[in-house]
């Protein structure tokens, strides 16, 4: 396995298992920063191996290609949750410093412990429960009302691993599927289906030391299960809401230990008549995230480079926007599989919209980029960088 060259004057090595677009997205603040970035790849032409020289070919599921791997490196982090926990206990067992731990991540691993553990904590979640039987799912779906949201508790990301039930019926092939090893190996995780009014998501980032800093709550945009859009701020989102939901996001982190960047998905929902809105957390991620891509050109620092310096435990940068507003519109995979057309004329048509493509062979649905506009009207952003990414696409020509 190839060694990553270190930079005169004691700059350190952050390595990188995964290497995916959050990887790649790693390269050019590191670059800014000093830092060393190395990659475990799934193969040489994963998005980050075409930025990232050092790049050996390993799999997250591999003990020694890990060990290997982190033995040349000051730090390690993650560009996905997918290594699995015993390896993660064996690689800290070497002393290899993992940010965020195994610990922590664990509960992102994980979604009955977090469930478990954000509700021994006093943290705003939808009501839910454990299921390991088809009479508990209709007890819970009797009693919470139907439909009801399924989750397999391991591996579901980007919609999968999730289901909308009307009965256990719906659930039967997942049912017989509880106890065997993998995402079902401890039951299924049932949850109310929330009325909520729109989706939000709080960004913080946490050092080893302690230190926290947070970006403005955002407000995303679904799908299909795929997060399709970003503002930032959330438009008219009220600033007493803003605060607690920026509050309990911080409070995880600590309480969780998490180090590096947490992405803390929220539901807004309606209070009782008269009262003011309020918040359950939905899911968490402890990692760069697709809801805080807008910061790479909209925020002082984006989530990037914070997640390098929280991690390496450098002090954190400054997380203010620098425009009234910022949207993000995610590229997904359409009819065009040549990019770089398509690109040249975003640019020409639009020279203010920052395009970022992650170097990965389109096919429909899947995320092969994203666009940022930023100023100081909402709906011209919206319109233009929507307009961007449809053009990717392919869904307009013109």
């Amino acid at each position: 396995m190839s060694q990553p060259k270190r930079a005169p004057g004691g700059f350190p090595v952050v390595g990188v298992v995964g290497g995916g677009q959050l990887a790649r997205m790693m390269q050019g603040p590191a670059v800014e920063l000093g830092v060393q970035l190395s990659v475990l790849a799934e193969s040489d032409t994963a998005a980050a191996a075409l930025v990232v020289p050092s790049s050996p070919v390993g799999e997250h599921t591999d003990l020694e290609a890990l060990r290997a791997f982190a033995a040349h490196c000051d730090v390690v982090t993650f560009d996905h949750e997918h290594v699995p926990p015993h390896l993660l206990e064996a690689l800290e067992a070497d002393g290899v410093a993992l940010h965020p731990t195994r610990a922590a991540l664990h509960f992102a691993q994980d979604k009955l412990a977090m469930r478990e553990r954000l509700s021994g904590l006093g943290i705003a979640c939808p009501r839910w429960s454990r299921a390991t039987t088809a009479a508990e799912v209709t007890a819970f779906g009797d009693e919470v009302g139907w439909p009801i949201i399924a989750k397999t508790p391991r591996g579901g990301y980007d919609g999968k691993g999730v289901s909308v039930a009307s009965s256990a019926d719906d659930l039967t092939e997942w049912i017989s599927r509880i106890g065997e090893p993998g995402p079902l190996e401890h039951g299924l995780l049932l949850e109310e289906k929330v009325d909520f009014v729109r989706e939000l998501a709080v960004l913080i980032a946490r050092s080893p030391s302690g230190q926290a800093a947070a970006w403005p709550v955002v407000e995303t945009v679904q799908t299909d299960g795929i997060c399709t859009e970003v503002l930032a701020p959330a438009p008219a989102l009220d600033a007493d809401l803003a605060s607690v939901a920026t509050e309990a996001a911080l409070r995880i982190a600590g309480e969780l230990g998490v180090t590096g960047v947490l992405a803390v998905e929220m539901f807004e929902v309606r209070g009782a008549t008269g009262d003011a809105s309020s918040y359950v957390v939905n899911e968490l991620a402890m990692r760069p995230h697709n809801s805080g891509h807008w910061s790479m050109d909209g925020a002082v620092t984006g989530q990037f480079e914070q997640h390098l310096r929280a991690v390496l435990d450098l002090p954190l940068g400054d997380p203010r926007p620098r425009a009234p507003w910022t949207v993000m519109a995610n590229v997904l995979g359409g009819d065009y599989e040549h990019l770089y057309p398509a690109y040249r004329h975003i640019m020409a048509r639009d020279p203010g919209a920052k395009v970022h493509v992650y170097g990965k062979g389109v096919r429909p649905g899947r995320k092969i980029g994203h666009v940022n506009v930023s100023g100081t009207d909402l709906d011209d952003a919206r319109e233009r960088a929507g307009h961007a990414a449809d053009y990717l696409r392919g869904v307009i020509t013109e």
